[in-house]
């Protein structure tokens, strides 16, 4: 009876985690970027995008521990997820690869 009370608690608690997470990685990439540590995310689309011929834009995400953009492609069918050193927009790692 512990186990599944318990099983129910974190399936209640953990999208109000990653919620958490998530709005603490925006402010981290919001304050570098108004400290002149990190490039927008504008900017890091205006280098990546056009790399990515042939490949549809679905979105980003930003790890704020790492300062790290991942981008998120589509291209006949296939996910790429590149990253994105967001302090010189430099990529760092690509799936397609």
């Amino acid at each position: 009876m512990k186990t599944s009370a318990l099983l129910a608690l974190l399936a209640v608690c953990t999208p109000g985690i990653a919620v958490a997470q998530k709005r603490a990685d925006q402010m981290q990439a919001f304050d570098g970027r108004r400290q002149g540590r990190l490039m927008s995310l504008r900017d890091i689309e205006r280098r990546v995008v056009p790399v990515m011929a042939g490949a549809e834009y679905l979105g980003s995400d930003f790890d704020g521990s790492s300062g790290v953009y991942t981008l998120k492609f589509l291209r006949n069918g296939n996910v790429i997820w590149v990253d994105v050193d967001g302090r010189s927009g430099q990529i760092i790692g690509r799936t397609d690869r």
